[in-house]
């Protein structure tokens, strides 16, 4: 074993040569047709979250699971993702794999996504055929359709961190912002095209004749859209893999904490070093010896070292963060039983009577307008995403920020007041600007505070930065955070309430106070 040199010319000579060799350099400029197959990711993903967002409540309340307990159902996945997502966010800036870093947690995750889509929407058809008593047939028809919203609720929260620190890796700084707006723009399209899909009657036609029913024909084509997109996705702009040399990466992983949330140095979107005055293993260059093992070093990165970076997040981080659970809070509120509002509330049906009956017939139709509602909000994000670019020079993040929750609240408002047909799928379009403000105003504002403190570090220091991956997944955490005060809090309002409007009044009122949040405690970078 090598003593610990302290030799200062030895410091500085393997600080040089570290140096040069992770030299920064700013990622090319990206052609706009590698920038829309990146965001044909977030097409696929809207595109299977709109057939979940249309269908899982429904089906849930259908296979017999009792209305007090409906919104329970989005608890698990949160809690878990709300746990987990910042050590997948430090593991994925610390992965070696030759394909990048990012990648192969997007493939494992858009895998699992593919079968909680296959379990949902396929689950009670596999149970009826296996089963012929009626209790049986439906307690595992309720335990299999939790089990695939649960796993898909998961993959499909977990893979928006990886794909955004993708797009931060791989461009500059004016590629980000325009990948930024290609996604909320794919994004919104995708959920569209999902809604319009599970508007339509699939039951009398060739397909689901074919296929069997309504929601294999649904899967069908959710799965062909979600796999054509992440295939081009990943084949969009190639990463460098975190690899120097076996020595080199050894010597970056190598150390003991974290000495600001999330710090570490990024360079050539592949290379990453922690930040520290005085490494604590010894070595000299060409010559590393590690004092533990891998394992050991990447379990005290990822959990002690990111626990307390994470805690030790600076004040803006932790605005922005709040002020994004806010945003989700109430988005997801609304959005999550939309479709049961307008089953329930605007065409009176019922989800608990016969299925053959007028009632739940009725409240399928009620369920069928709700999608062409949510399809005409998935419509206004898009063209909203390209109104944002025009408003920008005008309001400034902040005015964005802000319009975007003022005008979901008042429309979630208007409709809890006034549940009109005609009107509510008019206010959708509110919805439609709240969506783009969330994909894209937050996301932005991480940059903008990357992009000031590489600004504010001496010439030193000026490749130390913070590490992306973690920031992204700090910021996606709060959507799981809002999931769990959706799922664990809204069943009881409904049952205290005894009418799902009771939702969309939560949901304007949680939006409204953020409006306050946003324009009050948010920094913006001038």
């Amino acid at each position: 074993m090598h003593k610990a040199t302290t030799d200062p010319e030895v410091e500085g000579s393997v600080s040089g040569q570290l140096g040069d060799i992770l030299q920064s350099k700013d990622p090319p400029r990206r052609p706009a047709g590698r920038l829309i197959m990146h965001g044909l990711a977030m097409f696929g993903r809207e595109f299977c979250y709109a057939v979940e967002a249309s269908f899982v409540t429904p089906e849930l309340l259908s296979v017999g699971l009792p209305k007090s307990l409906y919104s329970l159902v989005w608890l698990i996945s949160p809690i878990l993702g709300f746990v987990l997502q910042p050590v997948i966010g430090s593991a994925s800036d610390h992965c070696q794999s030759r394909w990048g870093r990012r990648r192969p947690f997007i493939l494992s995750l858009g895998i699992m996504m593919i079968l909680g889509m296959t379990l949902y929407l396929n689950g009670d058809t596999v149970v009826s055929a296996i089963f012929k008593e009626q209790e049986k047939k439906k307690t595992w028809a309720i335990i299999i359709t939790m089990l695939g919203v649960v796993l898909f609720d998961f993959s499909a929260d977990f893979i928006d961190g990886p794909i955004k620190a993708y797009l931060f890796d791989v461009c500059s700084h004016q590629d980000k912002e325009r990948g930024l707006h290609y996604h909320a723009l794919l994004t919104g399209l995708g959920g569209a095209l999902g809604y319009v899909t599970g508007a339509i009657d699939w039951g009398p036609s060739m397909l689901g004749k074919l296929l069997g029913s309504e929601f294999q024909v649904i899967f069908f084509f959710a799965a062909l859209v979600f796999i054509l997109c992440i295939t081009l996705h990943l084949c969009s702009i190639p990463e460098t893999p975190l690899k120097g040399s076996k020595e080199e990466s050894k010597l970056l992983l190598k150390h003991d904490e974290f000495y600001q949330y999330g710090s570490v140095e990024q360079v050539k979107n592949g290379y990453v070093r922690p930040q520290g005055d005085k490494p604590k293993s010894d070595y000299v260059l060409g010559e590393v010896e590690i004092e533990q093992t891998d394992t050991q070093i990447q379990k005290r990165m990822t959990l002690k070292s990111l626990l307390k970076a994470i805690i030790s997040m600076p004040p803006h981080y932790r605005c922005l963060c709040v002020s994004h659970l806010i945003g989700w809070t109430a988005f997801l509120s609304n959005m999550l039983f939309f479709t049961d509002f307008m089953g329930q509330i605007i065409y009176h049906g019922n989800p608990y009577a016969e299925h053959n009956s007028i009632s739940y017939l009725t409240y399928e139709r009620g369920v069928e307008i709700g999608c062409w509602g949510l399809c005409i909000n998935a419509i206004s994000s898009s063209i909203y995403s390209y109104l944002q670019r025009v408003l920008l020079p005008y309001t400034g993040l902040k005015g964005l920020y802000f319009i975007g929750y003022f005008l979901f609240g008042l429309g979630t408002g208007l409709i809890g007041l006034f549940p009109n047909v005609y009107s509510t799928l008019a206010l959708c379009s509110l919805f439609g600007v709240m969506s783009s403000t969330l994909y894209t105003v937050p996301f932005n504002l991480i940059t903008e505070y990357h992009r000031e403190e590489e600004k504010l570090l001496d010439d030193e220091n000026k490749e130390d930065r913070r590490g992306k991956g973690v920031d992204c997944a700090a910021l996606t955490c709060m959507i799981q955070l809002a999931q769990i005060i959706v799922g664990g809090g809204l069943g009881f309002l409904v049952s205290a309430a005894g009418s799902v409007v009771v939702i969309v009044v939560f949901a304007s009122a949680v939006s409204l106070f953020g409006c306050c949040f946003v324009a009050f405690f948010v920094r913006y970078v001038e």
